[in-house]
Formats: structure tokens, sequence, C-alpha cells
């Protein structure tokens, strides 16, 4: 799969089939998502940003770059420490695309190793891509593979790591991930719901790649998972742009001042799904990276705002995508989290 990063950056081990899914409005998307169909068998219409987001995009680039760059930090001394010189990165298309490739900076620049890494897909509900695994494991042992993705919100995708690794003697569920409100992992930078500016953009910030695709008519048994490249958007291309930019501030010596919270985050999910009447808590995003992830692909319900972050520069996007598609936001006590995004049920409109 062809991408806009360096190829000793990352292999896609994904089918292009670009040309081949037309991407449907977010509107009709949702409608048959929440009618049954898996939100794998269809792409969203990408979301352009207006100019005013992307000034707010750069603004948190420019605050978040420190903090993130320190967390990716810690996460790659960890890493060193439990796995050692022959860990091979395999990230989480698409979010964790970047956060594989400045782990693999960072290595190389500290400890002078070069890590391999590749990005595969796993999509909730239907798993991993048993191809891509085949591929992994034909040219590397069991132990070596090192999952990565940006955060964990709910935990969906290392549950669904935890029932696939079940498959694979030798291979660890462990997923290590720059930032964990939810309290579900130590092999993570932070615990704190920091915010990570790749989570505000979509392919223009992740190799101009869309998200992981998987039907039967266009993926075959001895396929890849597919994705898309967006060719058409290089002109405003910024995914190499992030990468320098964090990794420029690798050595600032920034040490967070988070407090871990106790308890486990998808305790707090069922909380907010029984104080809102939300059956389904897959409706439920928690977490600055996935409540982004609802206002730009899938119809808001509402946003919540922890009450103390209501002058976070963290939440200004947030707010900013909000107003551009008038939804409301509400300020709540939420413990885990600075924001958690929640998803318009259909059938009550």
């Amino acid at each position: 799969m062809r991408s806009s990063y360096q190829y000793e950056d990352v292999i896609f081990l994904l089918k292009d089939i670009t040309g081949l899914v037309e991407p449907q409005p977010a509107k009709e998307r949702e409608r048959l998502i929440q009618s049954g169909r898996h939100y794998c068998e269809m792409l969203p219409v990408e979301y352009v940003p207006s100019a005013a987001y992307m000034e707010t995009y750069q603004e948190a680039l420019r605050h978040f770059a420190v903090p993130v760059a320190a967390a990716i930090e810690r996460l790659s001394d960890k890493i060193m420490a439990r796995r050692g010189d022959s860990a091979v990165l395999v990230s989480l298309a698409r979010a964790g695309t970047p956060m594989g490739i400045l782990i693999r900076h960072y290595i190389r620049k500290k400890y002078g190793i070069d890590l391999p890494h590749y990005s595969i897909s796993i999509i909730r509900g239907r798993g991993v891509d048993h191809n891509a695994m085949k591929y992994l494991l034909e040219r590397y042992k069991p132990e070596q593979i090192l999952f990565v993705d940006g955060w964990i919100g709910k935990g969906a995708i290392l549950g669904e790591l935890e029932k696939e690794m079940a498959s694979y003697a030798g291979v660890s569920p462990e997923l290590a991930v720059v930032a964990d409100p939810a309290n579900m992992t130590e092999l993570c930078g932070t615990h704190e719901d920091l915010l990570i500016p790749s989570s505000c953009l979509n392919s223009t910030v992740s190799g101009l790649v869309s998200r992981t695709f998987l039907r039967d008519d266009i993926i075959g048994k001895d396929d890849f998972h597919g994705a898309v490249y967006y060719g058409g958007l290089s002109a405003s291309d910024l995914s190499c742009d992030f990468i320098r930019t964090i990794e420029s501030e690798f050595g600032s010596g920034y040490i967070s001042g988070e407090e871990q919270v106790t308890g486990r985050g998808i305790d707090e999910v069922r909380e907010l799904a029984a104080r809102f009447g939300i059956e389904d808590i897959n409706l439920i995003k928690p977490g600055i990276g996935e409540a982004t992830r609802v206002l730009l692909r899938r119809i808001p319900w509402k946003v919540l705002i922890r009450q103390e972050c209501r002058e976070d520069v963290s939440m200004a996007h947030l707010i900013r995508l909000a107003e551009e598609k008038q939804v409301p936001v509400e300020y709540f006590p939420l413990r885990h989290y600075k924001a958690c995004g929640l998803i318009q049920k259909l059938a009550d409109t």
C-alpha cells in the first residue's frame, strides 16, 4: 500500500483499493451502521477542514508537541526495557501509524537501533487481518511482534487483540499506546487524556491513507484488508510535517504532572450510558481522540467536556468543530477523560 510517508518508516500491509469504493456521506453511513451494516464495509467522505479549523490544529500542534514527544520518549524506553532490540513494531492503521514512526525515530536516535515497522488493520467485531499476521510470522518470531496504537478509549481494540491473539501462540496481545486515560495498560507514555494533534485530522496527517476496509466483493480471502490512497489531497498533506514537529521536541525534558485516576475507563463509560439513556455503549466515544473522530466522521448528538477543561487549549479544536457542525457542548464531571463524544441514535431523529 502506498502512502506519503518515507518507505523506510513504515510498510503498510494493506490492499490498495483506490477507485473501487465510493465514499458515503456521514448521515447515510450512520443510518446504515445503526441499521446493522458494519462500518468497515463503507468509507466516509473525508472532512475538508475549514481555514479556522486548520488554525486550531496548528495551535494544538504548537501547544502539545512537547508533551506528546515526552510521552513517545517514555513509551519507547519502556518498549526497549521490555522487548529490547528484537522488537518489530506493528502499528494499527491508521491512528497508530504516526505513533509507530515516532517510536521508531526516537529509538534510532537514542539507542542507534532501526526497528522494523509495519502497519496492519484490525477492525472491531471483525478481528485482525490474518493475512497480514501470516506475512509477519513468516518473517519474524511470534515474541518479536509488538502492537502499537495512539490511545486507548474504552479498550475495544485491546479486547479485540486479546481475543484474536489467542489463536497465535507466542504473540502477545499487549498494546503499546501513547495515551491510556482508560487505565488499562502500563505500556503507555501517559495515563493523561492527552491531545495527540494527529487525532484532529484524517488522512492528511496519516500518510494520505484512508481508514481500513473489509468487504467480500473487494477483499478476497488471500488479500490484506483494504485502504484508499487520497493522492488528490497531496497539497494539504501534513503527515511528514507532523512527524518532524513532534520529533524536533525529543529531549525537551518535559515532565508530566498527571495524576492517575483509579478504576477503569469502561466503568465510567457504563455510568455515562446510564446517565444519558444510551443502550449501546458503541455510541459513546470517550477521550479527546475518540470525541474528535465522532465530530469528523459520525453524526454527533453532543460532546461532553470535563468541567475543569472549559478553557483548556486541548479543547479548542473540539469546540471549533462542534460550532461548525452545530453540535451542543455540555460541561460534565468526567474523571478519566477530558472529553467524550456521544453519537446520535438516528431512530430518535
